[in-house]
C-alpha cells in the first residue's frame, strides 16, 4: 500500500514514522510547498496522512487510488467532505491523541498573556528588565481567584478544569448541553462571556461555530478580559478581536489559530504586544505524534485487511 504524509517533517518526526512503519510499507514523506511532487505521487497513493494543508476537490480528483485520508489529529475541517463521498474515499480522524498537547498549550498562552512573558523577555534580552513599563505590571496578573469559562468540554478542556482549579480558578463551561456531574458549572455561551475573566475555545469549525466569537460577542466580554484560542481560527472574528484589544476593552489574548494560515505578515495582531501568537503548534508534540501514528498504522492495517476503521467520519 502506498502511503503519503503532506508534512514538513522534522527528523524526529520521520524516525517516529520510520518506526512506526518498521516491517510494513514505508511512508513517503512530501514537504508541503512540494506541490509538484505531491501531485505526482498522489496519483496512485491509496492512504493520505493529512495534517494541515487543506485536501482540496481537486486534490482528491486527482487521485483516482486514494481509498482513505487519515487526519493526524481531530479537526476535518481541512478535508473536503462532500468530494471524498463522492469519490468513495474514507476519511478518520484521531480524536484523544492530542487532548493533553493543547490543554496545556491553552495553559501555557494564558499564564503567557497574564504575566506578559513575552513582554519580559524582551526587555530582559536587552538589558532593560529591571526598568519596565509600570502599566505592564499594573496588567499582569494571576489565574487564581479569576474565572475561566471554557467553551467546549470536550477531551482538551476536560484536561484543563481540574488543573485551572487547583490553581484557584474557578471555572465554567458551555457545551452542547450540561454534564449531570458537573451541571452547576454550565452555562450558555452569552452568559459564559459575561462571567468570565478568561474565555478559551475548545470547539471544532463547524457551521454553528465559525466567527461565534464576533464584534458583539467581544462586547460582552467582561472589560479586561482575556481569550485563548487553541482551537480554530475561524471561530473569531479576527478584525473585531484587533479592535477589541486596540481599544483595551480586552486585556490581552493567547492564539495558536488564525483565520488564514500561514497568516499574512501583515496580520494586524503581529503589532500588538498583549497578543501571545503561536503557530498552529498546539498539538504538535513528540507524545501526541506517537498516540497518532499508533492509530493511523492500525487504520492502514484495517484499510488493507478491508476491515472497520477506527474513527471513521466518511
Amino acid at each position: 500500500m502506498k502511503i503519503v504524509l503532506q508534512y514538513r517533517a522534522s527528523a524526529g518526526f520521520q524516525a517516529q514514522i520510520a518506526a512506526a512503519f518498521a516491517g510494513e510499507d514505508p511512508v513517503l514523506v512530501i514537504d508541503e510547498d512540494d506541490e509538484a511532487t505531491f501531485a505526482r505521487e498522489m496519483a496512485d497513493t491509496e492512504l493520505l496522512l493529512h495534517v494541515l494543508k487543506p485536501v482540496t476537490a481537486q486534490v482528491i480528483a486527482a487521485a483516482p487510488r486514494l481509498k482513505l485520508i487519515q487526519k493526524i489529529g481531530v479537526g476535518v475541517n481541512t478535508i473536503d467532505l462532500d468530494a471524498a463521498r463522492a469519490h468513495g474515499v474514507a476519511v478518520a480522524n484521531m480524536p484523544g491523541t492530542n487532548s493533553a498537547a493543547v490543554a496545556e498549550m491553552a495553559l501555557s498562552l494564558m499564564f503567557a498573556v497574564l504575566r506578559r512573558t513575552t513582554y519580559f523577555d524582551t526587555l530582559t534580552r536587552a538589558g532593560q528588565g529591571w526598568r519596565p513599563d509600570l502599566d505592564v505590571l499594573d496588567q499582569a496578573g494571576e489565574i487564581a481567584g479569576r474565572t475561566v469559562g471554557l467553551v467546549g468540554y470536550g477531551g482538551s478542556a476536560s484536561r484543563l478544569a481540574p488543573v485551572l482549579r487547583a490553581l484557584g480558578a474557578r471555572v465554567l463551561y458551555t457545551a452542547r448541553s450540561p454534564r449531570a456531574e458537573d451541571a452547576a458549572s454550565y452555562r450558555d455561551l452569552p452568559a459564559l462571556l459575561r462571567e468570565a475573566d478568561i474565555v478559551s475555545l475548545h470547539v471544532p469549525s463547524i457551521p454553528e461555530t465559525r466567527r461565534m466569537i464576533d464584534a458583539p460577542a467581544l462586547v460582552s466580554m467582561k472589560t479586561g478580559a482575556i481569550l485563548i484560542n487553541t482551537a480554530r481560527g475561524d471561530l473569531v472574528d479576527e478584525a473585531a478581536l484587533v479592535d477589541a484589544l486596540r481599544s483595551g476593552h480586552l486585556r490581552g489574548a493567547g492564539l495558536d489559530v488564525f483565520a488564514a494560515e500561514p497568516t499574512p505578515a501583515d496580520n494586524p495582531l503581529f503589532d500588538l504586544p498583549q497578543a501571545v501568537l503561536a503557530p498552529h503548534v498546539a498539538w504538535l508534540t513528540p507524545e501526541t505524534l506517537a498516540r497518532s501514528l499508533v492509530v493511523a498504522r492500525e487504520n492502514a492495517r484495517r484499510l488493507a485487511a478491508g476491515e472497520a476503521l477506527l474513527h471513521q467520519v466518511v
